[in-house]
């Protein structure tokens, strides 16, 4: 099957996050299984080529405005799509406005549409926001000819906030490349707590930073960037465990894969996630996880590897799984995560029902 392909979302690598990682990873295996696959996404800061190809993957960066790192409003993607020659448009992320353009651009060709949607925003200015946005947003789902969610707890939103039909949506989660776990070399010191993310305030790195005076013979390593980094550095001087804390962004994925190794207890106290791929990579890694629990992060909680704990979060309750968890042996295998190349087969398989 020869399908040409374009994969619209918000941003792609070597910007890094949940959908941009999805995007990546389905879209280089797809060329390598000879399909043509340009990718369409944005660049709020105007610093990447406009025009790239990264591993026979052809991608166009539109400049777009995005205040507040969010939106990425470009309608320069709408006229882009409207005038390309291409079979599907396989659209990203609810969450951004990049799918409503496509949306809009679908015409006679088919539309598959992954919202990574978790009902919502992550603020109360953007929860207003989201609101308003509905309306616009609902339009999306009815263009799409199949809806792709990557968790039971999405499809559930999406059944109940836009009324898709069963039969429209195919449950394909994400993935991981489990090779890449299989010779890790942990250090474990019996002493380190690890956050890989973004740094919202939603993500929940403050509740870590809180009970940490809680937890003097732990260290937090946190791997990660964004908007709220400096409430939480405000926030780890004034409890006086600064020096508890490790800072690091833009690391190899060398270092990453490291890093979930080498980690004690995985964190992830998130109130928004339609999968949770930090955890699962840190799960394939053989480190158990904390979790909060009201989102698909509940999914991997087993009661012995990932503990989830409920929201609001509090400090004690998270200091007490912390060190139930620490002296957990590691474990690798049984992960409950397929691997990147099974689901791409999935999803060439709902490519090819659409033709």
């Amino acid at each position: 099957m020869h399908v040409k392909i374009v994969q619209v979302c918000p941003r792609y690598y070597p910007d890094i996050g949940g959908v941009e990682t999805h995007v990546r990873e389905i879209s280089e295996r797809l060329v390598q299984r000879g399909f043509d696959v340009e990718v369409v996404c944005t660049d709020p800061t105007g610093r990447l080529p406009k025009y790239d190809t990264i591993n026979g993957v052809g991608v166009i960066r539109f400049r777009s405005f995005a205040p507040d790192d969010a939106y990425y409003f470009a309608p320069q993607i709408y006229a882009h799509l409207k005038r390309r020659d291409r079979d599907l448009i396989h659209a990203h992320s609810y969450h951004a406005l990049p799918a409503i353009f496509a949306a809009l651009a679908k015409g006679n060709r088919k539309l598959v549409f992954t919202p990574h949607y978790h009902r919502g925003g992550h603020t109360p200015v953007r929860d207003f926001l989201h609101k308003i946005y509905r309306p616009f947003g609902s339009r999306i789902f009815d263009r799409a000819d199949k809806v792709v969610c990557v968790s039971e707890y999405e499809q559930g939103l999406v059944m109940s906030d836009f009324g898709v039909p069963e039969w429209k949506i195919e449950k394909i989660p994400n993935g991981l490349n489990l090779a890449e776990f299989a010779n890790l070399k942990p250090e474990r010191n019996g002493r380190t707590l690890l956050y890989v993310g973004r740094l919202e305030e939603y993500k929940g790195v403050q509740h870590i930073i809180s009970a940490l005076p809680r937890l003097e013979d732990f260290k937090l390593e946190i791997v990660g960037k964004g908007p709220y980094e400096n409430n939480l550095r405000e926030l780890a001087d004034k409890l006086d465990v600064s020096e508890h804390i490790g800072w690091q962004s833009d690391v190899t994925r060398e270092e990453l894969l490291q890093h979930y190794a080498s980690a004690d207890v995985f964190l992830m106290l998130s109130t928004h996630e339609a999968y949770g791929i930090t955890v699962a990579e840190a799960l394939a890694a053989g480190t158990p996880c904390v979790v909060a629990r009201g989102s698909a992060l509940a999914e991997f909680v087993d009661g012995e590897r990932c503990i989830g704990i409920a929201v609001p979060i509090a400090v004690d309750k998270l200091v007490e799984a912390i060190r139930l968890l620490k002296n957990v042996e590691q474990h690798f295998g049984d992960i409950p995560v397929l691997d990147w190349n099974d689901v791409t087969d999935r999803l060439i398989n709902v490519y090819g029902g659409l033709q």
